[in-house]
């Protein structure tokens, strides 16, 4: 059974961080590429951490600087530092296996193959 489950959400103030992390089971974690989503409502599902099997990462620019994806294939998990948040990183944020950035829309969708639950994070400014 394929499970990925997010924890470390919660609320904080602008310019402050939030760690996430996310424990996945049920696949070949290391052959796999894994991806950070993000949904905030009204707006396109946002690809904010591309994380390669290989470590290699990517950021769009609205988070580029400020956020840092990692894993560590060990623990099969990965991470999601988000540093010198901001409002409009209010959002639900997920953890998903193989991400496709070409795919937009709502997520969770078909821009990935397995996705956790989500975890909220709830910028105040």
């Amino acid at each position: 059974q394929v499970r990925l489950v997010e924890s470390g959400g919660g609320s904080v103030q602008a310019g402050g961080s939030l760690r996430l992390s996310c424990t996945v089971s049920g696949f070949t974690f290391g052959n796999s590429d894994m991806g950070w989503y993000r949904q905030a409502p009204g707006k396109d599902c946002e690809l904010v951490a591309n994380i390669g099997r290989d470590g290699r990462t990517s950021y769009p620019d609205s988070v580029k600087g400020r956020f840092t994806g990692s894993r560590d294939n060990v623990k099969t998990t990965v991470y999601l530092q988000m540093d010198r948040l901001k409002p409009e990183d209010t959002a639900l944020y997920y953890c998903a296996a193989d991400p496709l950035p070409q795919i937009h829309g709502y997520c969770p969708g078909p821009q990935a193959n397995y996705w956790g639950r989500g975890t909220q994070v709830t910028v105040s400014s």
